[in-house]
């Protein structure tokens, strides 16, 4: 619940952005996370999912100042 409270305080928009810019190493470009699970980090949060364009699993850690 803390993970999700963290990640629901950054801006919908900045959020749509970094849904929109995880790297796979498969594709070897900045894709689109899908089916997604937000975890705590002692950043902030990690998105851990899989590549909208190949299925590969990826993560995008977003770190959190409070």
């Amino acid at each position: 619940m803390e993970a999700n409270r963290k990640w629901l305080s950054i801006p919908e928009n900045i959020r749509k952005q970094l849904i929109l810019n995880v790297f796979c190493s498969n594709c070897l470009d900045a894709v689109k996370i899908k089916d997604f699970v937000i975890k705590p980090n002692p950043a902030g949060v990690v998105l851990e999912g899989n590549c909208a364009v190949c299925g590969n699993g990826v993560a995008r850690v977003v770190e959190i100042e409070e």
